[in-house]
């Protein structure tokens, strides 16, 4: 079997640019999985919120009716007034926005987008063992660009806070550039070029 350190130039220059690609997806994967999780928590936050809102409905309702008399029974009725109109602006955005559907749609895409970063990284072992021929590699490459275009153009947009979380979820200061051992971390052991040394042809 071919020893990583005997790559060829050409699958060296495939596996830079997969390398990169499996970073790009990656990141993406990670970037979706944070606006998942903190629209989730949005929602969460909303049903408790109604919740407490329609508590406190009730009881300045019932008050209301027991106040008749008393020195505080125009407030009782305002207060209630109030906390209705808040509870309705928030069923308004909760159910315009819909906050746990959104974050079901990016966790969706960022199971998608996994499988694909998978994909890249089995790619990556096979371009370093050298196991298929350069116009088969080449052709999965496109495949999984293929398939990434098909999820990226359906997937919903993630937002600046999502993309900051995933830079520091992976430990990553430059905007979509990765340096080799940046790759290196998120790969494993095995198929980290720092591992293994290179040829004169690939210097």
């Amino acid at each position: 079997m071919v020893q990583p350190s005997q790559i060829e130039p050409e699958h060296y220059a495939l596996e830079s640019q997969i390398r990169e690609c499996y970073g790009r997806c990656a990141y993406t994967h990670k970037t979706h999985e944070k606006m998942a999780e903190r629209l989730h928590s949005r929602h969460k936050k909303g049903k408790w919120a109604n919740i407490v809102l329609s508590s406190l409905i009730t009881g300045g309702a019932v008050s209301a009716i027991f106040a008749k008399g008393a020195a505080w029974e125009g407030y009782a009725g305002y207060a209630t007034v109030v906390l209705s109109i808040l509870s309705l602006i928030l069923n308004a955005y909760l159910k315009d926005l819909d906050p746990g559907a959104l974050a079901q749609r990016h966790r969706e895409a960022a199971s998608d987008i996994w499988n694909v970063r998978e994909a890249y990284l089995s790619l990556i072992a096979d371009i370093v063992g050298q196991s298929s021929d350069l116009p088969a590699l080449r052709q999965r490459r496109d495949s999984l660009q293929a398939a990434l275009y098909k999820i990226y153009h359906s997937a919903p947009h993630t937002d600046g806070k999502a993309y900051s979380n995933a830079q520091d979820a992976l430990k990553y200061n430059e905007d979509l550039t990765f340096s080799e051992g940046e790759i290196d971390v998120m790969l494993p052991s095995s198929l980290r070029r720092q591992a293994r040394p290179l040829k004169s042809s690939e210097i």
